[in-house]
């Protein structure tokens, strides 16, 4: 159980990391208009908020269902990142789309995208040790 855990954490950051910092940036420079990109740029977005919320929500069940402490578990980062993502979703997206304050709601979009990814990398970096370190013998295959 741990091994999918450490998968499903690095999945969720990874994917964060990508779609975030290098596929969106290159919508901007290499689709013909920042229009195109930006409506490329919303659907990419919303897809990743979706897998993140499944990421985390297996984190959660996982770690539920193995009865770990709550100190050993990333829970309250894995929260903290699934409420941003969602707050993002459903929160901002509607207004940049809408095209209201565009800049007020860009750059509270991009905050909670960063603070998501914090989240997802935190919650990663708490889980690794126990695999890095063989601490679970399943993970020695």
């Amino acid at each position: 159980m741990a091994r999918f855990q450490v998968f499903l954490a690095a999945l969720w950051w990874g994917s964060l990391t990508a779609v975030g910092f290098m596929v969106v940036p290159m919508l901007f420079v290499y689709l013909e208009t920042p229009a195109l990109a930006g409506q490329m740029a919303a659907k990419l977005f919303s897809a990743q908020t979706w897998l993140s919320v499944a990421c985390g929500i297996l984190l959660l069940l996982s770690a539920k269902r193995e009865n770990i402490d709550a100190t050993e578990t990333p829970s309250i980062w894995v929260i903290a990142g699934l409420l941003l993502a969602l707050m993002i979703e459903v929160g901002v997206k509607p207004h940049i789309v809408a095209k209201d304050n565009m800049a007020l709601w860009h750059n509270l979009g991009s905050a909670f995208f960063v603070a998501q990814w914090f989240c997802a990398g935190r919650a990663l970096w708490q889980l690794w040790p126990a695999s890095a370190l063989g601490a679970d013998p399943d993970l020695n295959d």
